[in-house]
């Protein structure tokens, strides 16, 4: 994947020139070919262990990927007219790529988002022109499906349907998977291992099936949160028919409670995510807890520099668990979906202050100049 400008490459060359840097028509022609690194000081000996970053996506997040595959459908079937209303149902980036999509295409966009979520979501939409209507934390996923559900009946208004969207696994297909195969093709590396967690499960699906069409050897490890592990309870999800398409939640699934991975793993099965474990493309589901998330993120940025949010936290926690059985030089591939500065009001930065502590007092005391008082 390299850098843009006079630093070292992956192949260690030196002013090598990537595919990023170059001049775009908008902005939406800059998603996609997120870089992938090593991770150096978190990951054990004798396994390499590598994260893709999706947060290099011009809003942060790989959500960015989804809400281009959706309207693009969208405009090619006339389902999305110009000038026209997009609605849907979101934790916050689906909202947030949609709604930079809607800006820069010239579409109204009205966000959907439960009051759990963090604020900083509903700020970033409505500062790129999104309105956002805010639902009761209780009701969850499906509560805040149902609205936009309701709301799109009423308006008109074009429903992105991003949990049943088959645009939405297959432009995973199209892009993040031989995106991966190239990358690892290029630096002469195999992948033993790739690790991702669900929210909608569109890179699950579409970039397990690129993996299994290109490396069958690869084991794909599938991840849920311990305080809801909905698939691995077995039990299916109830769905029903909306606006004459089938595939929505019926209810909440009975083995979901709260839990802190905002993202991942809605109160509900999706279908895109059902239709993946269908064609059983993991080998693999590993429950991860929250806290180990929450820690693993910090341990991200503080040991690589790596700044992600809480799913990131979680797919590389979950890495770090197959990094310890993986035979010795195995190389495994995390998902990394977004950035830290999504979760700034949320337990990811519950222990990081804003005021100085005690050693910070201390270092500014030791010169005389520019004191603060009290």
């Amino acid at each position: 994947m390299g850098t843009c400008g006079s630093r070292e490459g992956p192949t260690g060359s030196v002013d090598e020139i990537t595919d990023r840097c170059r001049v775009y028509t908008d902005i939406t022609k800059t998603v996609g070919q997120t870089p992938i690194v090593k991770v150096n000081r978190l990951a054990p000996e004798g396994v390499n262990l590598y994260v893709k970053l999706e947060y290099f996506n011009p809003l942060s997040s790989v959500k960015d990927r989804l809400a281009l595959a959706i309207i693009e459908a969208a405009e090619a079937s006339g389902e999305l007219k110009p000038g026209g209303t997009v609605i849907e149902a979101t934790s916050g980036n689906t909202g947030i790529a949609l709604a930079m999509v809607c800006a820069q295409r010239g579409y109204k966009f009205v966000a959907v988002i439960a009051a759990s979520f963090s604020v900083e979501r509903r700020k970033i939409m409505r500062m790129l022109g999104a309105q956002v209507v805010v639902t009761p934390a209780p009701l969850g996923g499906t509560g805040m499906v149902q609205k936009a559900e309701e709301l799109a009946a009423k308006h008109g208004f074009f429903l992105a349907r991003q949990f049943e969207s088959e645009a939405n696994a297959a432009y995973h297909k199209k892009t993040t998977g031989p995106e991966i195969l190239a990358a690892f093709a290029r630096a002469g590396l195999k992948l033993d291992y790739w690790v991702t967690g669900y929210g909608t499960g569109g890179t699950f699906q579409g970039v397990g099936k690129m993996l299994r069409l290109a490396r069958p050897e690869c084991k794909i490890v599938l991840s849920e949160p311990k305080g809801a592990p909905l698939i691995s309870s077995g039990e299916k999800q109830e769905r029903t028919t909306t606006l004459g398409i089938a595939g929505a939640p019926a209810k909440g699934h009975p083995a979901w409670t709260p839990h802190p991975i905002q993202g991942w793993t809605p109160n509900f099965i999706p279908k895109v995510t059902e239709d993946g474990l269908e064609l059983k493309l993991h080998d693999e589901i590993i429950l991860v807890d929250g806290q180990d998330a929450i820690k693993t993120a910090i341990d991200l940025s503080r040991k690589e520099g790596i700044f992600c949010g809480i799913s990131g936290g979680a797919t590389v926690a979950t890495a770090l668990e197959v990094c310890k059985k993986a035979p010795e030089g195995s190389t495994i591939l995390a998902m990394i979906p977004d950035t830290a500065e999504r979760y700034l009001s949320t337990p990811l930065f519950a222990e990081i202050d804003a005021e100085m502590n005690a050693e910070e007092r201390e270092i500014a005391s030791s010169t005389p100049s520019a004191q603060m008082e009290g």
